[in-house]
Order: C-alpha cells, then sequence, then structure tokens
C-alpha cells in the first residue's frame, strides 16, 4: 500500500512539474522578438490531368479498324470481354502457335474485311441452355476518340441486334455508362 502511494505521489509530482516546464517553454517561446519573414508560395508543380472518363450510353459506335464504317455496340458493364460478330472463322497452326482467321461483315454499310489474328486465349461461354467455346483476340480499334489494342471474344452475333458487344475490359477507366443515353459519341 505505502508503495502505491509513493507511486501515486511520484506520479503526481511528475505530471505537475511537466506541466510548469511546458507553461514556462511556452512563456519563452511567446515571449522571443517576433522575426519578420517573408512568407516563400510553395511552388505550384503542373499536375498531370486527369484522365476526364466520357459519359457513355447503352448503344454506342465503335470502328473495328482498319474498317472505315462504324459498328452499332451494346454497351454491357456486366461482361468482362468485349465480343464482336465473325464469320467463317477459322482455327491454324502457325509458328506453333494457335492462330484464327475470319471475316467480319458490318451489317449497316456491307463493308467488310478479312482478319488473321493469333489467339490470345481460347474460352469458354457458358449460357443457360449451353456452352460455347470462344477464342479471344486482340484487335485495333476506336472508341470515344481514342484508338487501342483490346481484346475481344469471336462469336456468330446473328441472333443479337448488334454485332459488338462492349465490355468491362474497354469501358474500365474510359467510360461511365448512363443507360437512359445512347449514341453519345461521334
Amino acid at each position: 500500500m505505502k508503495t502505491l502511494l509513493k507511486s501515486m505521489l511520484f506520479l503526481s509530482v511528475a505530471f505537475l512539474f511537466g506541466c510548469q516546464s511546458a507553461q514556462q517553454a511556452t512563456v519563452s517561446v511567446s515571449d522571443a522578438p517576433a522575426q519578420e519573414k517573408t512568407a516563400q508560395k510553395p511552388q505550384e508543380t503542373a499536375k498531370p490531368e486527369a484522365k476526364q472518363a466520357n459519359i457513355i450510353g447503352a448503344v454506342e459506335p465503335i470502328y473495328i479498324l482498319p474498317m472505315k464504317s462504324a459498328f452499332e455496340a451494346r454497351i454491357d458493364t456486366g461482361a468482362t470481354t468485349s465480343s464482336l460478330d465473325a464469320d467463317d472463322i477459322r482455327e491454324f497452326e502457325r509458328d506453333g502457335e494457335k492462330w484464327v482467321s475470319f471475316k467480319i461483315v458490318n451489317r449497316r454499310s456491307g463493308e467488310e474485311h478479312h482478319y488473321e489474328k493469333r489467339v490470345v486465349k481460347s474460352i469458354r461461354i457458358k449460357r443457360i441452355k449451353e456452352k460455347e467455346d470462344r477464342v479471344k483476340v486482340s484487335m485495333s480499334v476506336r472508341f470515344g476518340g481514342e484508338e487501342f489494342t483490346s481484346e475481344f471474344t469471336l462469336a456468330k452475333r446473328d441472333d443479337f441486334e448488334y454485332q459488338a458487344l462492349i465490355g468491362r475490359n474497354i469501358l474500365s477507366g474510359r467510360a461511365i455508362v448512363d443507360t437512359s443515353l445512347s449514341h453519345t459519341l461521334k
């Protein structure tokens, strides 16, 4: 018990002494003569512009290069990878790698182009009634005024209204989707 009282007394004295020291230090600092300093403004460094994401609608045009006419594309934030309507899809081997030849025909303009692309990956799409094997290729596109390369799965999309489906692999960092809009891009 005596030890406890001594400890408490010691801590109380130390606390009070510390408060007095801090108060004196505060007074001595405030008594110091004021020095006139011209505050220098920090130099502003040029900040890189954050890329402004386009607000786009549920249907937008996309150009599959080197084709000149745009495809109507359904914007689908639920799709991981974009998809293209392709005809005459034929897989073959070149230099020990899987390749694919295919044709894309723009239904609206009639423009068509033949492609041969290295297969990036073969994937299986699971649907309610069936499973479908598809190949994924890298395509050059123009979307929202920007030209870039992105991956697309190739599929026969005759049963779909839109020949292209734009998924998150293209949308991420480029666009914000407002489904009440359409055709906001040129």
